[in-house]
């Protein structure tokens, strides 16, 4: 009985061992429930996003109306080229990237130059900050909404003032030799805030150390300016100037609110959306999207390219 006894005690303790062993082997492990609760977010963002991608180069390669009921007709690399061999298109590429030098080129150097201003203590500082950083809160569609009436001609704000002082009121915008800086005005005044924001946080990640030591051995502003504040910003500013840069060359709701897609403000975005829609050239549209995606995706590749110089000194 005893021997029975102890027979039985020794099966329940390896049922006792065994049982744990069996539930885990039935719980998903902490990678499965990581992926399982991810999927509905991976597969809507393939919907939305990588199916659209593919399915736009498919049509860059046919003749196609989305407004008829017509199968795309496959036409090979015609429109690329057509892209390509049209003078309109490249004026086109020529007057964004105008817009892009003024644009992101006055953002950089005013809102580094109001970070460095702004990177003291001073009654005040945390208010003024925040007030400079309100125009970047607004939508592109109001801002260029407000410009339009800022820069209307005869009873705009801007000329009231240029007429108060004498002078004759500006066609800001019908004037087709000073429009493309007008548009890049508001640019800059809605989007320099963000370079301050950028600039301001690389400012303030700069050790206090280093400036100390700086002080210590009597080095000038500019020394402690080339040799510690640029080289430890200049990563972050770079990061900075590949976000501006890409949001520059899309630039649409100012062209296409302020002076109704004009020939002398037209930009890529806005020549790509009247292939598109009013001439309803979806094939066409598509191939001269994926030509300003590789110009984006090379323009970014220079930036990085740089960046890891920056990051490797």
């Amino acid at each position: 009985m005893t021997e029975i006894a102890r027979s039985q005690t020794a099966h329940h303790d390896t049922l006792a061992e065994a049982e744990p062993a069996a539930v885990r082997s039935w719980n998903p492990s902490d990678g499965w429930m990581a992926f399982l609760f991810t999927l509905p977010t991976m597969a809507l963002l393939v919907l939305i996003g990588v199916f659209p991608l593919i399915w736009s180069l498919g049509l860059s390669f046919t003749r196609y109306d989305f407004t008829t009921n017509v199968e795309p007709r496959f036409v090979g690399t015609l429109n690329y080229a057509r892209v390509l061999a049209n003078e309109d298109i490249w004026a086109v590429f020529i007057t964004t990237a105008k817009y892009v030098a003024m644009a992101v080129g006055a953002e950089f150097i005013l809102g580094f130059g109001i970070a460095l201003l702004l990177n003291r203590s001073f009654p005040g500082r945390g208010l003024l900050t925040t007030a400079m950083l309100l125009p970047m809160m607004l939508s592109p569609v109001i801002a260029a909404s407000f410009w339009k009436q800022m820069y209307e001609p005869q009873w705009g704000a801007l000329n009231y003032y240029i007429k108060a002082l004498g002078f004759p009121p500006v066609e800001w915008l019908a004037n087709q030799k000073i429009s493309l800086v007008s548009l890049a005005i508001v640019d800059i005044w809605q989007w320099t805030p963000f370079m301050l924001l950028i600039s301001l946080a690389g400012l303030s990640a700069v050790p206090r150390y280093l400036y100390e030591a700086a002080e210590v051995d009597q080095a000038s502003d500019w020394f402690k300016f080339r040799h510690i504040t640029l080289p430890l910003v200049w990563p972050l500013l770079l990061i900075a100037l590949i976000f501006r840069t890409m949001d520059a060359v899309r630039v649409f709701e100012y062209p296409r609110i302020m002076t109704a897609d004009a020939e002398a403000t037209q930009t890529i975005t806005t020549r790509l959306y009247h292939f598109a829609f009013p001439e309803h050239n979806t094939g066409l549209s598509s191939a001269f999207a994926y030509i300003v995606l590789v110009l984006i995706i090379a323009l970014t590749n220079v930036y990085i390219r740089y960046l890891t110089r920056a990051t490797n000194r």
